[in-house]
């Protein structure tokens, strides 16, 4: 094995198509970053369309078009499920597991009907962006430098999609106020904002459970949010290269772990 010349030993460990895959998902060079810009485009225009599609009357619209998402969606996660390197752990991680509830709910009508808006978690994947851009693109540096303020927006508004599936799933059969996605998604986002103007009024007891989660964990994240447009100077994340510790104050020269010099790239301070 020892004697095997670098290319032979990689096609021993990555034979045929694993080794492309491997190459189109992990590697370098100008058609690999293409595929994961490709795959970049195709995650937005999915979470464009999961959040319109709720709102198409049902006679407009195309069940074929799920299925050849879902399939898509499916062929990718199968993709890095096959060149992982620890599968065990694959469906530890949450992203994966977002992607399986998103494929089931694309390929099984029935569940999809009242829980359609579950696919909006896969809005989660937008973080990709993060990891395929030019390091030195202007748009790269903007996305790095906003990284915690983007991933709070993301997180608020994939919460009040998730809970208004939630809220529409459990109340469309028990609540006359409750009567489409919209109504559902109004209900959530007045009870977050503890408006609550009373015309929609939830009935049993997960009407009463459900404003309270909604409450408590949608003013959580939007307050963690607030904090973040109000304090844009939080942690940056570079990793030290002794330590490998990731998160340091935006104008930190060492390291605070092991004092090694960091080079931290910021959009400069106020005086």
């Amino acid at each position: 094995m020892t004697d095997l010349p670098k290319d032979a030993a990689a096609e021993k460990k990555f034979p045929g198509l694993r080794r492309a895959l491997v190459w189109l998902y992990e590697g370098v060079g100008k058609w690999p970053l293409r595929f994961r810009w490709g795959m970049l485009v195709f995650d937005i225009l999915t979470i464009s369309y999961f959040l319109v599609s709720p709102f198409i009357p049902k006679e407009g619209y195309h069940f074929w078009l799920d299925y050849v998402i879902g399939v898509f969606i499916a062929l990718d996660l199968a993709a890095r499920f096959y060149i992982a390197p620890k599968k065990k752990r694959f469906f530890t991680r949450f992203m994966n597991i977002a992607d399986l509830i998103v494929v089931f709910s694309m390929l099984a009508p029935l569940v999809s009907q009242n829980y359609g808006f579950l696919r909006i978690i896969r809005a989660l994947r937008v973080a990709r962006a993060f990891s395929i851009l030019d390091d030195r693109s202007p748009l790269s540096k903007y996305l790095r430098f906003h990284r915690v303020l983007i991933e709070r927006a993301v997180n608020l508004i994939v919460f009040l999609f998730i809970m208004s599936a939630l809220v529409y799933a459990d109340q469309v059969q028990k609540s006359a106020d409750m009567k489409n996605y919209l109504d559902a998604f109004y209900f959530t986002v007045t009870s977050l904002t503890t408006t609550g103007y009373g015309d929609i009024e939830l009935v049993g007891w997960t009407g009463r459970v459900l404003p309270i989660v909604i409450m408590l964990l949608g003013v959580t994240l939007f307050l963690r949010l607030l904090k973040a447009l109000v304090t844009p100077t939080e942690k940056a994340e570079v990793e030290c290269t002794k330590c490998g510790l990731m998160r340091h104050d935006r104008d930190a020269v060492h390291c605070k772990h092991c004092g090694t010099v960091v080079y931290i790239e910021n959009e400069g301070f106020d005086p």
